[in-house]
Parts: C-alpha cells; structure tokens; sequence
C-alpha cells in the first residue's frame, strides 16, 4: 500500500465523529497510525469500539481535543457556529470535509465508489461481502451498520476500496474513484440543489468524468434521470436493469420461501447467468445486480460471487427483520431507514411480497421539514397505501421549522384516502400497539431521525 502524503499531519480531529460517514473514515484512519480525537453528542456502541483502538472521544463541542490538532475534518451535518469549528477558523486550523479524507484514503487503492439516491448503503455493503467471499480482503466505509459483518467500516490488507458517495451536500465531487455505480437519481436532497432537478442531475455527471479515462461507470438505465445524463458521460459505460436495452438484464425472477431467484443475461457476451439472494424487494434486485456486474467487470469467479450473496445478511435498518411476542401472539418487526417516498414505497412492496395477505402498521417519522414540503403529495400518497399508519412529530435535523409543515397537517390529507391513519405526534406510540396488535402481524418502523430508539424500545417489551 502506498504510503499517504498526509503522515505530517499526525493528529486529526474529527467533529461529529459519531456520524454515519464520520465513524468509518475515523476507524480508518486510526487503524492506520493517525492519532484520531472527536466529538459529538452521545457516545454509541460504535464509538465505544474505536476508543478501544486508541481514539479520544468527547462528548460536546466545547474546544478541548481539538487544541492539539493538525487537521480538522468536519462532517456537513456541524452548523457553522459550532464552537470547535469557531476555534479552528480562529486558530487557522486546516478544516476539510469528511468526503476530501475520503477521498485522500481511497488514493493508494483500486478504489469503488457507489452513488444514487436510494440503494448506496446495501449496494456498497453487497459489493464488500463479494470481494471478502473472494478473499480480495477489501477496505469499505459504509453509512449504515453491515449485519454480517456487524460494522459499518474496515480496514483490509487487499488492494481495493469500496465507498458510498453522498450526494446530499455535493461533497461527493471530491472522491476520483476508479469504478464507480450510480444506483439511480431520484428528487432527494433538492434543497442543496437549489430545488432543480437538473443541477442535481448535472452533479451525477460531474462525478463521472472525476473518474479516470481508463476507468468504467456502472448505470441503471431503467431510471428516467440516469436515463438524461449517460449520454453526456464520456467513460465506459456498463449498463443495468430490467429492460433489455441494458447490457445485463435481470430477468426470469422467482420468489421461493423467501428466496428471490433470477437470471442475468449479459447481452454483450451472450451470456446467463443464474444467482439468489435472501434480499426482499424489487429495489434489492437492483442493488444485488449492481455488485455482481462489478464483480464480473473485476474477474470474480461465479462461484465466490453466489457465495458473498449467500453470506450477505443485510444492512442495519434496511428492512431488518426481529420476531416479537404480544401476549404470546408472534408478530413480525420490520425496522428500516428510508425517509423518501421512493423508499418508503419500496418497504411497503417488499412487506407485501414477503408477507402477502398479512396486515402491516407502519410508524412513521418524517425526516427534515424541507424534505416533507417538497415531496408532500408524495408522502400522502405513498403512506396512504398503509393498512395502518401511526405518525410522529417531523425529525428537523438542525432545520428550522416550516410554517405549516407539520405532521399534523400530513395526517389530516391522509385520512381523507385513509382511515386508519393516527397522529402520535410526540407521545409514545407503544400503547397504542398494545391495545391494537390483534389487528395486524406486522409492525414497521420507518425513518432516519430517533425512531431507532423506538425500535429498540418495542423490542426490549416484546420480543
């Protein structure tokens, strides 16, 4: 592994290191002589290992780790009145977002970038079983938590590097990676894009041509926006999807006890091939068929390839499964992160192929107030297709409120579609559960804010 330019910058702080992107570069990082400090609000389970490796941790932002510091990195989500960041402009500290670190790692690597709007997670976290199955031993930093594998970073001793590439803030233009995956292109994150779909869709571009000449750019050509773009993109282009036009094509799909069996057919080399995964949902065939076209593209055999599908047991909070017992009465737990109607739909699908003919409860927490104003009828039409549907307060995610966008006023246009729709508001959800649970055999909760905590809460009562 080459050696980084960066080793005179010993000691690195990392404010908001408990975040989702943050943790993995800062477990990276350590792992490889760096003297890694952080803050952040709360320390997690997370947290707690990567202070067994040696980092310091504290808990608020007050100017303390960060006095012995030769590099600031600061995620997008730190306001610009954060007190460390204050101290650091003032003490003309070097201040770089988490994706320029990234994207200083990925250097010494045969690097893999996975972009899109929904799908990164999975997809990135599929790739990185397949290359561990083929003893590639990779490097991956993810932003959720792989189920298998149980963290959502690693440092390995072989030549590739697998990242997902966030789009929400644009700060995925600073990565150059080698092969990158663009999952599909959805209206999400429009705020920073200044509500135009065509910019965001530029972006997409932007980071295509990052990539060297010689590298190649994997497409699902099924999506309307990615659709727009690839004719402006100047790299290699692999293509996939359902419709034939793609050059791998997923076709032949059976669903048996669970299982989703399928064929792929590369209409290049006229070929087929058949794989399976434990996945659920149409969207996971996607993100199934994005790895495999990037491990067939990098020489895994079939075999390593049908083995890291076989040991891949998702991602944290993407449609995670637990059983729960009300009064000895077996219900099903669905806990999972989307927060866009696109996703949210794609949980419901998913329920009602792996559980057909069962009636499901969804609560729902939406997540920022920009995101429910600009997608509005989206989320009423898509949450009106819940058998039941429990509302919570909006999640602002240091936004400021928006006058008349609340979760009120979405629980009131759903119950016109809807009547079992219920606003919960800010009080607990879980006697609502326990006086209503004959009703249904599944319980979903949904969204990116603290709905986690209710999760773990209905599973410390029930399971």
């Amino acid at each position: 592994m080459g050696s980084l330019g960066f080793q005179k910058f010993k000691k690195i702080h990392m404010i908001g290191i408990g975040g989702s992107g943050m943790i993995g570069v800062a477990t990276i990082l350590q792992k490889r002589g760096f003297k890694v400090t952080g803050s952040d609000l709360a320390i997690t389970d997370e947290l707690k290992e990567l202070k067994k490796l040696g980092a310091k941790v504290q808990i608020g932002h007050v100017p303390k780790l960060i006095k012995n510091a030769d590099l600031v990195v600061a995620s997008s989500a730190i306001s610009k009145k954060n007190p460390e960041l204050a101290y650091a402009n003032e003490s003309g500290l070097t201040i770089i977002p988490r994706a320029e670190m990234l994207g200083t790692l990925m250097r010494p690597y045969r690097s893999i970038a996975i972009a899109g709007s929904h799908g990164k997670t999975s997809t990135t976290s599929i790739i990185a079983s397949i290359f561990n199955a083929a003893n590639l031993s990779p490097t991956y930093v993810v932003g959720g938590q792989v189920l298998s594998i149980g963290r959502s970073s690693n440092l390995g001793d072989g030549n590739y590097i697998i990242v997902e590439a966030d789009e929400s803030d644009g700060s995925f233009l600073h990565l150059q990676p080698d092969v990158a995956v663009v999952t599909n292109i959805d209206n999400d994150h429009l705020s920073f894009y200044d509500l135009d779909q065509e910019k965001l869709n530029q972006s997409f571009v932007s980071f295509a041509e990052n990539l060297p000449f010689y590298g190649y750019i994997l497409l699902n050509l099924d999506d309307v926006n990615i659709r727009k773009i690839s004719r402006d993109i100047h790299r290699k282009q692999i293509t996939f999807g359902f419709n034939k036009k793609n050059r791998f094509q997923i076709n032949d799909i059976k669903l048996i006890n669970g299982v989703q069996k399928f064929q792929l057919t590369d209409h290049t080399k006229k070929r087929n091939y058949k794989f399976s995964t434990n996945l659920s949902g149409r969207h996971n065939l996607y993100n199934v068929t994005a790895a495999i076209c990037v491990a067939i593209e990098e020489n895994i055999s079939v075999k390593n390839i049908s083995k890291g599908l076989l040991d891949f047991q998702g991602v944290g909070r993407r449609f995670e499964l637990s059983k729960l017992y009300f009064k000895d009465q077996p219900h099903v737990l669905i806990d999972d992160y989307g927060h866009h109607p696109a996703e949210i739909l794609s949980t419901i699908l998913a329920t009602k192929e792996k559980f057909p003919r069962q009636k499901f409860c969804m609560i729902f927490e939406p997540h920022r107030f920009t995101r429910t104003q600009q997608l509005f009828e989206d989320f009423v039409k898509v949450l009106s297709t819940a058998d039941f549907l429990l509302l919570l307060d909006i999640y602002p995610a240091s936004e400021k409120p928006i006058k008349g966008i609340t979760t009120k006023k979405l629980a009131a246009q759903i119950l016109k579609n809807n009547k079992n729709v219920h606003y919960i508001g800010s009080r607990d959800p879980m006697e609502w559960l326990q006086e209503n649970y004959n009703d249904f055999s599944i319980v979903i909760t949904q969204g990116a804010g603290t709905i986690s905590r209710l999760n773990n809460e209905i599973k410390k009562k029930w399971q």
